[in-house]
C-alpha cells in the first residue's frame, strides 16, 4: 500500500525495502531520531544555527550584531523544535534546489528577518555543515543507543558467568575432548574481551572541519582577515563536542569515524564468536532454552526450539560488518580534494548501526531464555576421562617421570576411558603417596583450575 502525502510518496511497513524499516522497524525506532534523513535535516540546522550564533559572537565580525540571550533561544528553537512537519518542508525546497544542504539554508531564511540572510552558511561548504552532522549522529547513536544496550549485554553475560562459574563442562579444542572449563568461566572469556572494546569505544574522539571549500579558510579570510579563524573553528568545533581537524581538504577525512566503524566491527566479531558458541553448545544438549508459550519453532517439527535469536544476531553482524567494513576503508579515500563517493556512503552509517543494534537485542533474548542442563554437562565429562591425561601426566613430571606424557598419549589418544581403567593407570605408577591420592580424588568435574577464581576477576 503507497499513498501520496504532501506530495510525497509514503510507504507502510510492508512495502519498503529495507527490513530495518519493515520487519525491524519497532525494534530498531530507538534510532531513527539520529540516523532517518529528517533527523539528519536537524543535525544540519543545527550546525547552521549555531554558527550563525557563533559568527555573531565573533567581535572582530563588525557587520553581524551578535545576538541576544533571547534571540539565542529563538534561533535555537528552529532546529530544537524541528519536526516531521518542518522535514516535509525542507523537502518540497530541495524539489526546486535539488541541493539538501542548500534546502535547510533557504529554510533557515524562511524562519529569520531578512537581515540575516546573508549570513546564513557563510563561506562555509556543504561539506562543513556535513562532516560535523554526520560525526554527531554517529556519536550520538552509540552513546545514546548503541552503547546502553551493549552494556546491556555484558552485564547480562557477567550475571550468567557468575552464576554458573562452577559449573564444570567439557571444553573442545578443535571440536575434540580437551579438559574441564567451566560455563561461567567461558563466558567470562566474552566478558573480558568486550570490556576491552567498550573503553575503547567509549574513548573515541570524533573529529571535525571547518574550513572551507579546500580546506583553506579563503572565503573566511578575502570577507574579515583580521579574525583569527583557525581559534574560531577550533572554539566552534569544541562547542559540539567534535575535536577540531584543522589541516583537511573539503572533506575531513573521516579516519576517526574509520576508527570507530572498525570498534563496532571488532564488537560484532566478538559476538560473533559468542552466538556461535551458544548456538554450538544448545546444540551439544549442555544448554536449553525456555519455552515462551505459542511460539512455533518449525511448521513441521512441533517438538522443536530453535536458537533463532543467536542465529539472526550473528547475520545481522555479518551485514553489519560488511557495512561497516566498506565505511571504514572507503571514506578515508577521495580523489584530490573532494569526490562525492563519501557523502552517499555516509548515508549508510545508520543502516550499520541499525543492523548492530537488532543483533544485541536477539542476543539479549537468547541469553535470556538459556538454562544449563547439569545431567548433560556431567555425561559429557563422565564420559571422557582422559581429559585427566594432561593433569596425571603433569604431575608425573613433577615425580621426575620423563616419558609421562608418552605413556599418557598410549594409554588415551584416540579412545576413551572410564574412572576404573584411570585409576588402574594411576596406581602403577610409583609416586608419592600424595600425589597418588591427589590423582585418585581427582574427576572430571573437580578439574577446572582456576576456573571460578577467573570469573571473580571480571
Amino acid at each position: 500500500m503507497r499513498w501520496l502525502l504532501n506530495g510525497f510518496l509514503v510507504s507502510n511497513k510492508l512495502n519498503t525495502i529495507s527490513p530495518l524499516d519493515g520487519r525491524y522497524a519497532n525494534s530498531v525506532k530507538d534510532l531513527s531520531d539520529t540516523f532517518s534523513e529528517s533527523a539528519l535535516m536537524g543535525y544540519r540546522l543545527k550546525i547552521e544555527i549555531e554558527y550563525l550564533i557563533a559568527l555573531g559572537n565573533e567581535k572582530a565580525i563588525k557587520d553581524l550584531q551578535s545576538f541576544s540571550k533571547d534571540e539565542q533561544s529563538r534561533l535555537r528553537k528552529i532546529y530544537q523544535n524541528f519536526n516531521i512537519s518542518g522535514a516535509e518542508k525542507v523537502k518540497e525546497i530541495e524539489a526546486n534546489t535539488n541541493h539538501d544542504v542548500k534546502a535547510i539554508e533557504y529554510y533557515i531564511q524562511s524562519k529569520v528577518k531578512k537581515s540575516l540572510h546573508p549570513w546564513i552558511h557563510f563561506a562555509l561548504t556543504s561539506e562543513d555543515v556535513n562532516n560535523l552532522s554526520y560525526s554527531l549522529m554517529w556519536q550520538d547513536g552509540l552513546k545514546q543507543v548503541y552503547l546502553p544496550t551493549l552494556l546491556s549485554v555484558n552485564k547480562e553475560l557477567k550475571k550468567l558467568a557468575r552464576k554458573y562459574k562452577d559449573s564444570s563442562m567439557l571444553a573442545l579444542t578443535h571440536g575434540q575432548p580437551a579438559t574441564p572449563t567451566t560455563f561461567g568461566k567461558e563466558l567470562a572469556v566474552f566478558c573480558a574481551r568486550l570490556d576491552r572494546q567498550i573503553s575503547q569505544m567509549k574513548s573515541q574522539k570524533l573529529l571535525g572541519k571547518l574550513g572551507g571549500a579546500t580546506g583553506t579558510w579563503s572565503a573566511h579570510m578575502v570577507a574579515f582577515p583580521k579574525v583569527n579563524w583557525t581559534q574560531f573553528a577550533s572554539r566552534f568545533i569544541k562547542s559540539l563536542g567534535l575535536v577540531p581537524n584543522l589541516i583537511t581538504t573539503q572533506i575531513e577525512p573521516h579516519d576517526s569515524l574509520a576508527e570507530s566503524f572498525h570498534q563496532v566491527v571488532r564488537v560484532n566479531s566478538i559476538l560473533t564468536d559468542l552466538c556461535r558458541d551458544m548456538w554450538a553448545y544448545i546444540s551439544r544438549g549442555i544448554l536449553g532454552q525456555k519455552k515462551v508459550a505459542g511460539e512455533v519453532g518449525s511448521s513441521t517439527m512441533p517438538h522443536k526450539i530453535n536458537p533463532i535469536q543467536f542465529e539472526n544476531a550473528e547475520g545481522n553482524m555479518g551485514i553489519a560488518n560488511a557495512l561497516l567494513n566498506h565505511l571504514a576503508t572507503k571514506l578515508p579515500i577521495s580523489r584530490m580534494q573532494r569526490d562525492l563517493t563519501d557523502s552517499t556512503t555516509l548515508r549508510n552509517q545508520g543502516v550499520a548501526l541499525g543492523h548492530s543494534y537488532l543483533a544485541l537485542q536477539n542476543i539479549l533474548k537468547g541469553l535470556s531464555r538459556i538454562t544449563i542442563n547439569k545431567v548433560q554437562m556431567a555425561n559429557e565429562l563422565d564420559n571422557h576421562w582422559e581429559i585427566l591425561a594432561e593433569a596425571v601426566q603433569t604431575i608425573l613430571r613433577k615425580s621426575g617421570k620423563q616419558d609421562a606424557y608418552e605413556q599418557l598419549k598410549a594409554l588415551t589418544r584416540g579412545q576413551s576411558i572410564n574412572a576404573e581403567s584411570m585409576a588402574e593407570f594411576v596406581s602403577g605408577f610409583k609416586i608419592s603417596d600424595d600425589d597418588k591420592q591427589k590423582l585418585l580424588s581427582l574427576t572430571p568435574e573437580s578439574y577446572i583450575g582456576l576456573a571460578p577464581k577467573l570469573v571473580d576477576l571480571i
